[in-house]
């Protein structure tokens, strides 16, 4: 939409509030100066002469003064609103107040003030914060800002997004050691699951492989399938996921034995996983926070799959 906007606009908007407010002011001291109307001998005219209706008449009564006086108290407001502060368009005000430097304002005063109480928590190593009520209060606030949109206000994952709650450290995609966690969401993941359907060759192979991936984590399949899927999974897929699919959390390749699936574990999905493969992304919350409230968030995914706190 820029292309119908230019510094024009600016300019004409600011004259049209001025003129207005000069308008308003000739008016005023306009109708400041008429009294009530006199007929040639000087008598009061009760009404204007003005009827509607038959009977209803418009009296010939001066405004009041002290209505005349806030209408001048407003004006003379207005004026000096728009001296001192960006009303105008093209005018910035004189005090050169902007919401974005209160904003930055109100952030500094605000961090400093609760500085000290990260400096306390930073004292303490991630296990152990993660036992500390009042800090897990804190943690889950910058969960449910920073990272429930993903994971879930519970946690609790959903597809495509890893459940921070199972206490198995091996379904955890790169861990949930303290070190781990800080650097996961300090610089984010990037994760990418290759598609390996023309590696394979075909679908039935796929589909072979699929079986034999089910049977890791106990899932119902065909044997016979599962049985033709074996070597194929060692030669295309062992090199990351490990040898009987546990997993490597050293490039985020996940354990194929457990019962947490980040897809699903229909023989679909996992056939569409192997095939298509998949791509996922953590951002980075380095941006959006420093490393004393990174090492508090950081306690608190600790502690959901820890036990440390509910």
């Amino acid at each position: 939409m820029n292309q119908f906007t230019s510094a024009a606009w600016a300019y004409w908007i600011g004259a049209v509030t001025i003129v207005s407010l000069i308008a308003l002011f000739v008016f005023l001291r306009a109708t400041a100066r008429q009294t009530v109307f006199r007929d040639d001998k000087g008598q009061v005219i009760a009404t204007t002469g003005h009827v509607w209706d038959g009977d209803l008449q418009e009296f010939n009564n001066p405004l009041p003064r002290w209505w005349m006086g806030l209408f001048v108290l407003t004006l003379v407001f207005a004026a000096l609103y728009l001296v001192l502060y960006p009303g105008l368009a093209f005018w910035g005000g004189a005090l050169g107040f902007t919401s974005d430097k209160m904003y930055q304002q109100e952030s500094r005063a605000y961090e400093q003030r609760i500085a000290p109480i990260y400096a306390a928590y930073n004292k303490l190593d991630v296990a152990q914060l993660s036992k500390d009520p009042a800090a897990m209060a804190t943690g889950q606030r910058m969960f449910l800002t920073y990272c429930a949109q993903c994971h879930g206000s519970d946690a609790g994952g959903s597809k495509g997004f890893p459940n921070l709650t199972v206490h198995d450290e091996k379904s955890f995609l790169y861990g949930n050691q303290p070190e781990t966690l800080v650097q996961t969401i300090t610089e984010g993941r990037q994760g990418m699951m290759p598609p390996m359907g023309q590696a394979l060759g075909s679908k039935q192979a796929v589909t072979e492989v699929a079986n034999y991936v089910r049977s890791l984590s106990g899932l119902s399949h065909d044997a016979r399938l599962a049985g033709l899927g074996k070597p194929l999974f060692a030669a295309n897929c062992a090199a990351c996921h490990g040898a009987g699919g546990v997993g490597n959390q050293m490039i985020g390749a996940p354990n194929l034995s457990d019962q947490d699936w980040l897809y699903g574990s229909s023989l679909q999905t996992i056939e569409e996983t192997i095939d298509g493969g998949r791509t996922g992304h953590m951002p980075a919350q380095k941006g959006n926070l420093d490393a004393d409230k990174i090492h508090v968030l950081a306690a608190y995914v600790y502690g959901l799959s820890h036990g440390g706190h509910r």
